[in-house]
């Protein structure tokens, strides 16, 4: 099993990812083949290495002489792509792109996906961008696909619909509860197409968070110079564990963080609870020594990325910060299963943890040690111990 997974630093557009994956060891001889038999006018696909303050890389534009039909709809496309020599898997993840797209762009303009007029993205130099980097992905067997916090330019940038804010709103949509990051950078560094791609891919072949390791990495640039930061994206190659430990379980989330100074402590106690009730897998303050020497608290929340949207929008509605910093993490889990015992108290439900077939954690209830403490008027702390030794018993190891 094998995983790509896409970082980036500049943005991600089609020319990138195409970039990357050949930088990442995809035969560009073998692309520009196949990608030859697509019913156009005739293209050329150049790939170039390059090195930028000592990261060396690919760089690929797709030179096309003369271009008389830039515009055109999602059927259009579809016969370009159905009526080539490309494998079937390449078709029809080419397709599964462009079909995001145009549902992205529709949503964006109120419309159907099969209305969409593709504009740039319809031009044969994206056309080949889009489908060269599905048949490069294809050609690297990837299983699975990743993609980490995309960062996001300011300004405007002109467009057929004409001047759109940047990100466009098709942008957006493509990467609707993908964790972002904005920069100061004005250009559009994450283009519809860079989005489409990897949104596409990600759905189609989302990661599984098996146990993973690195093999290779490839680096694509884009053509454009930035401010602050190198126009690149990478690509990593994973070889995935075939069959990793049953007892190790990991997944991805999210950490979001912020600072609080100027908020009432039972409020931020309330905070706690809505978000773990509105899907937090964690929430913890810790106290900490703001400026001006005000005693403050740093709320930490741990989330799937999927329910980033619905924490953001619960810290910015019940709490008094005015930013929140993210960033994406891993969480390795104990197999759990749950026990029931007998203490000389009654019955309690006991929560064990197992590692590599071992029972090395055991969390009795407290509501159940509570109960059973009250019934029987003895210390809480009496039934707890008597029901951890109990799962420690009859615990498997």
């Amino acid at each position: 099993m094998k995983l790509v997974r896409f970082d980036s630093v500049g943005g991600a557009s089609g020319d990138m990812v195409l970039a990357s994956l050949l930088a990442l060891g995809a035969d560009a001889e073998q692309v520009r083949g196949l990608l030859a038999s697509l019913p156009v006018e005739p293209f050329r696909v150049v790939v170039e290495d390059a090195e930028i303050h000592g990261t060396r890389g690919k760089r690929v534009r797709v030179e096309v002489p003369h271009e008389p039909h830039g515009h055109r709809h999602l059927a259009d496309i579809r016969e370009l792509v159905e009526g080539s020599a490309l494998p079937d898997p390449v078709k029809a993840l080419s397709m599964a792109t462009f079909k995001a797209l145009a549902e992205a762009e529709a949503e964006a303009h109120h419309t159907t996906p099969e209305k969409i007029h593709f504009h740039e993205v319809g031009a044969l130099d994206s056309i080949a961008d889009t489908v060269g980097s599905c048949l490069a992905l294809h050609l690297l067997a990837a299983d699975q696909v990743s993609v980490g916090t995309l960062p996001f330019g300011t300004g405007t940038v002109q467009t057929a619909h004409g001047m759109l804010p940047i990100p466009v709103p098709a942008t957006l949509a493509l990467l609707k509860g993908h964790p972002t990051v904005q920069t100061d950078e004005p250009f559009e560094l994450v283009t519809p197409t860079g989005a489409a791609l990897l949104a596409a891919w990600q759905s189609a072949r989302p990661a599984s968070g098996a146990v993973g390791r690195p093999i290779r990495s490839g680096i694509g640039f884009g053509s454009r110079t930035l401010k602050k930061r190198l126009n690149m994206l990478r690509a990593t190659l994973f070889e995935l564990q075939d069959e990793p430990d049953a007892t190790e379980t990991t997944d991805a989330c999210l950490v979001l963080e912020t600072n609080l100074d100027d908020m009432n402590p039972e409020l931020i106690g309330s905070l706690t609870e809505t978000l773990l009730e509105r899907g937090a897998l964690d929430v913890f303050a810790v106290p900490a020594q703001m400026k001006k020497q005000r005693p403050g608290v740093l709320l930490t929340v741990l989330c799937r990325p999927s329910d980033r949207e619905r924490m953001l929008d619960t810290l910015f509605a019940e709490s008094t910060t005015f930013g929140v910093r993210e960033r994406e993490t891993r969480r390795v889990l104990l197999e759990r299963r749950a026990l029931a015992v007998e203490t000389p108290y009654g019955a309690v439900n006991v929560k064990a943890g197992t590692w590599r077939g071992r029972d090395t954690t055991f969390a009795p209830e407290h509501a159940d040690c509570l109960r059973a403490a009250r019934d029987k008027g003895v210390p809480v702390r009496t039934v707890y111990e008597h029901a951890l030794r109990a799962a420690a018993d009859i615990g498997c190891g």
